[in-house]
């Protein structure tokens, strides 16, 4: 298991939520909120977007409107939200890109994780498959390893850009096994596996959202996972850490606010996350677009887990080598 995830289980006996909003905080809210997804339409985090939007609005009483705000490895989003009114209105679906790997990326970031938001909730943690074009000759992770040895240099990855999640598992697994591959950064996942699947590129990590659709119909090869745990969604592909000890990666999704927000408004948006985040069928909507679902956690253990994990990506940043776009 993995550090932070100890440290929640410690703080989960010391925590709880903020006290309940003081009269003068009863009418929160009386209009409508504003969620910004820091990414473009279509993708996981949009879907998991409008989703929380749709169920976070029925919880309130409130229409939460979705809007994409995707630039600068999601900073633009982030800034907006962190520079709106701190008073509950503008939350942000904040993510392990925006909260520890962009922070790492760019030289001079607008936005500081610590210092600029207060999480909300968390909601779960996307595994990443590493998968490959039929076209390419490897059927399993050893073959791939083994032929990629034996070619150095002649073969290829694709990521959806440069310091993506993506773009790191696989720098950190090169450095693990010592595999000469060239890069190859797209826009986007959907971009990347058109030219996957016929083998222009051979292999990239994705998000299990866009891969398990292509994964079922035979269009490309799943190899393993990214996190060491065994992934439920395709029991017969294996974690990569079972091959290549201390390998575990996942990213991981939840909700923020900006700092200055009042704490019986953060409480508020909280206790009423938790509530759906628990229900069977929220639980089973993670689990469908790719993700591990995460048991109720305090705003304060969040924000421990934020901190811990911002370390972690500066490191991974720092060892692939990555450069902007």
């Amino acid at each position: 298991m993995r550090a932070w995830k100890k440290t929640l289980a410690v703080l989960s006996a010391a925590l709880c939520l903020a006290p309940a909003a003081a009269p003068a905080q009863e009418a929160f809210p009386n209009r409508p909120l504003k969620l910004v997804v820091p990414f473009p339409p279509g993708g996981l985090t949009d879907v998991l977007g409008r989703t929380v939007a749709e169920r976070l609005g029925a919880a309130l009483g409130q229409t939460v409107v979705v809007e994409n705000k995707a630039g600068a490895g999601t900073l633009l989003g982030a800034e907006q939200v962190a520079r709106s009114p701190a008073d509950g209105y503008t939350l942000l679906i904040s993510t392990s890109t925006t909260f520890g790997i962009a922070p790492a990326l760019f030289k001079s970031p607008q936005i500081d994780p610590l210092r600029d938001f207060q999480p909300v909730s968390l909601i779960g943690t996307v595994n990443f498959f590493l998968v490959g074009s039929p076209a390419f000759a490897p059927r399993s992770l050893a073959e791939l390893i083994a032929h990629v040895k034996a070619n150095p240099g002649k073969f290829n990855y694709a990521s959806v850009g440069n310091g993506s999640a993506h773009h790191l598992f696989m720098e950190d697994l090169k450095r693990r096994l010592g595999l000469e591959m060239q890069h190859i950064p797209y826009k986007g996942t959907p971009a990347a596996f058109v030219d996957l699947i016929p083998g222009k590129v051979h292999i990239m990590f994705s998000d299990a959202a866009v891969a398990l659709p292509q994964i079922r119909a035979g269009k490309i090869i799943a190899y393993g996972t990214s996190a060491a745990k065994q992934n439920g969604l395709v029991p017969s592909v294996p974690p990569i850490g079972q091959a290549v000890p201390g390998f575990d990666w996942q990213a991981w999704q939840g909700v923020s606010v900006p700092a200055a927000t009042p704490p019986a408004v953060v409480a508020r948006l909280s206790a009423e996350m938790q509530k759906f985040q628990q229900t069977p069928e929220f639980r089973e909507f993670l689990v469908k677009i790719g993700m591990e679902p995460w048991g109720p956690i305090t705003p304060a253990q969040f924000s421990a887990l934020v901190k811990e994990e911002l370390p972690r990506w500066a490191e991974a940043v720092r060892v692939s080598g990555a450069k902007l776009d």
